[in-house]
């Protein structure tokens, strides 16, 4: 398990690599996102959800706790997360989430989501200079060093 960082410039370069990444994901896969208010986890998923073609508009899901947009053109779900309020894996459970037929990213998910999947991608986004910096690692099969090293390939982002 190695870990890739890619620095981010802006919030604009952080949805771009979003959508970079929402080629590369498929349904069941899990997105665990680590990082302070403010650090991009949201914008990110904003990305994401553009590259999935998903309709409604991604926003935090703070006080609904999980949200689910639908895919589009026969591409998955996004099921978007906010564990911030949560205590602990249990209460993860209590949500009955279905990641099955989705790609579920969750945010504050650290410490209360990795029994979710066999398999997790992890971000952490950190203040770097005049940006951001994304550090990447990929937990478990799904996520061997080569495909985590695509996805923050310089054209990506």
């Amino acid at each position: 398990m190695l870990e890739r960082r890619i620095h981010l410039a802006d919030s604009d370069a952080t949805r771009a690599w979003g959508r970079h990444v929402a080629s590369h994901v498929r349904a069941g896969d899990l997105i665990v996102l680590t990082g302070d208010l403010g650090a991009g986890k949201t914008t990110f998923t904003r990305g994401l959800g553009e590259g999935l073609e998903v309709r409604g508009a991604v926003t935090s899901p703070t006080f609904v706790i999980a949200r689910r947009h639908p895919g589009s053109s026969g591409r998955p779900d996004l099921l978007h997360v906010d564990a911030y309020r949560l205590g602990g894996p249990s209460e993860i459970d209590d949500l009955d989430l279905d990641l099955d037929g989705a790609i579920t990213v969750v945010e504050w998910g650290a410490g209360r989501v990795e029994h979710l999947a066999d398999s997790r991608l992890e971000i952490t986004f950190a203040p770097s200079g005049e940006g951001r910096e994304a550090i990447v690692t990929g937990h478990g099969a799904r996520w061997p060093d080569d495909d985590v090293a695509v996805l923050v390939s310089p054209g990506g982002a």
